[in-house]
């Protein structure tokens, strides 16, 4: 039988998941600053199948705008090359032998602006899965039975609780993820 206890460990769990995957996806949004993370989502086509580009690949970030990419296999540079390119950065690679050079351009108002926008959306969706994780709570704990009714109204009170914190960490988050996208 399931206790309030386990209903409102697993709702804080899945509100964590959604503010882990909110942090995640912050990080794939480049402000100025080379980032290793950046490249992260790029997928490349190789050995016949479309792998990830750090299992190909070794990125380094030496300086604050530029990014180093040293194939494992001289043979996936070209491969490597037209994956950062398709993948939709506005990051432009360039081949010197054995070693990628990706420079990251500085951004202009509007693409920062076109960035802000992206992580208000990216927020939301993660608030809207705190959310779906407090009706779950919610609907888990209706299914009890034989549970006091101060009992189920402390462990609402908790949930809501815990949906207030993580929404309040999302928004933190976002804030200083706004921030860094307006540095110039």
């Amino acid at each position: 039988m399931t206790t309030t206890a386990e209903v409102l460990k697993s709702t804080r769990e899945h509100m964590d998941k959604a503010v882990e995957n909110v942090k995640r996806e912050f990080t794939t949004i480049r402000s100025g600053k080379a980032s290793t993370s950046l490249l992260d989502l790029v997928r490349v086509e190789a050995y016949g199948q479309v792998l990830p580009l750090n299992q190909v690949a070794l990125v380094g970030a030496p300086e604050a705008r530029l990014l180093t990419v040293q194939p494992f296999d001289k043979g996936l540079t070209a491969a490597i090359e037209k994956a950062i390119r398709d993948a939709d950065l506005g990051l432009n690679p360039a081949s010197q032998g054995q070693l990628i050079r990706v420079p990251v351009p500085a951004l202009s108002e509007e693409r920062r602006r076109e960035l802000v926008k992206l992580t208000h959306k990216l927020a939301e969706e993660g608030k809207v899965g705190v959310r779906h994780a407090r009706h779950e709570g919610l609907a888990r704990l209706k299914k009890l039975d034989k549970l006091a009714e101060d009992e189920r109204a402390r462990t609402e009170k908790d949930i809501q609780k815990a949906t207030d914190d993580h929404t309040a960490a999302i928004d933190k988050l976002l804030q200083a993820k706004e921030a860094e996208l307006m540095e110039v």
